[in-house]
């Protein structure tokens, strides 16, 4: 089972990069834009740190989602997504989901133009938009994380 266990590795690793670098962005950075006086310079500069990061982001949910893939196939584990006991599985493909969809399809395809758009009409709002999404999904995630190392180490929902 050496696959396996590398395929945990690779899992696990994925997730410390990528939901690491959502919390740096989060907790760290967007308080320190918060404090630029210009509202067109905080815009900018969050849009230097997003074509920073989301190629490291992009790698790692990729990792994430086939490492996660993987590990459930060998494990034949699948009947878990029928148990509500497993919350956290759901929990892990719904934010991987989130996470690949915007990665992915929404912020290069549709967002991008947007934000443009956004920022020149009302910059304030955009970087305020642009935070809250990022302390949305860093709360889910960190929910998800927290319930997947629980419930993989056994302290599960009862009645299931």
């Amino acid at each position: 089972m050496n696959e396996f266990a590398f395929a945990r590795v690779l899992h696990v690793l994925g997730v410390v990069l990528w939901i690491g670098g959502v919390a740096m962005v989060t907790a760290v950075l967007f308080p320190i834009m918060a404090k630029m006086k210009c509202a067109t310079e905080r815009t900018e500069f969050f849009t230097h740190i997003e074509n920073r990061f989301a190629p490291q982001a992009r790698w790692t949910t990729l990792i994430v989602g086939l490492s996660g893939f993987y590990m459930v196939h060998v494990l034949d584990a699948w009947n878990r997504f029928t148990e509500p006991r497993f919350w956290w599985m759901h929990a892990m493909v719904a934010v991987w989901l989130i996470f690949t969809l915007m990665l992915f399809i929404v912020e290069p395809l549709v967002f991008r133009r947007q934000k443009a758009k956004m920022s020149q009409r009302d910059p304030a709002r955009t970087f305020a938009l642009a935070q809250r999404m990022h302390r949305i999904l860093l709360s889910l995630s960190l929910v998800t994380i927290a319930g997947a190392v629980a419930g993989s180490h056994g302290w599960m929902l009862q009645g299931g």
